[in-house]
């Protein structure tokens, strides 16, 4: 019992030394990067743009474009798309038909969207649809990354 009580005295202290040598973290200080103001393109539309059903399916095909007011571009690392479908329901007992929405969303690292997506888009825009770029990522030529304003377009 003694030899019981022998063993775990050292195994308690021998990890209680390693614990007050282990190593604190190491903290790296990172300096401060105030981003450039920056706007968010597709085409010549910006955020908050209304567009009709035809300007939709040729949008869908055109790159994301990030520019400061010098003109600069800004390459795009990484965006989300969301695509708000706007349909109908009809209540099967009352006969009531009302609107519903369906979302379709997924994250990108090219611009612009893929071919299946554009394909499966394209030519399929009604009115009260959204086209929702958000969460953009773009770089610098330092290569320090920082988020663009999002992009959100109705269809009318």
């Amino acid at each position: 019992m003694k030899l019981f009580f022998k063993l775990l005295l050292i195994i308690f202290f021998a990890n209680a030394s390693q614990l007050s040598f282990a190593q604190s973290p190491v903290i790296t200080k990172v300096t401060k990067f105030k981003p450039p103001v920056v706007q968010t393109f597709i085409g010549a539309n910006t955020n908050g743009a209304s567009i009709t059903k035809d300007e939709a399916s040729q949008l869908i095909t055109l790159p994301l474009k990030i520019m400061d007011d010098k003109k600069n571009l800004y390459p795009v690392s990484s965006y989300h798309f969301l695509y708000k479908k706007k349909g109908t329901v009809q209540d099967e007992n009352t006969g009531k038909v009302s609107p519903t929405f369906t979302n379709v969303s997924d994250f990108f690292k090219t611009t612009p969207l893929p071919k299946v997506w554009v394909d499966n888009l394209k030519n399929g825009f009604q009115k009260g649809d959204e086209l929702y770029f958000f969460d953009i990522i773009v770089t610098d030529k330092k290569n320090r990354n920082f988020f663009a304003p999002d992009l959100k377009i109705n269809v009318q």
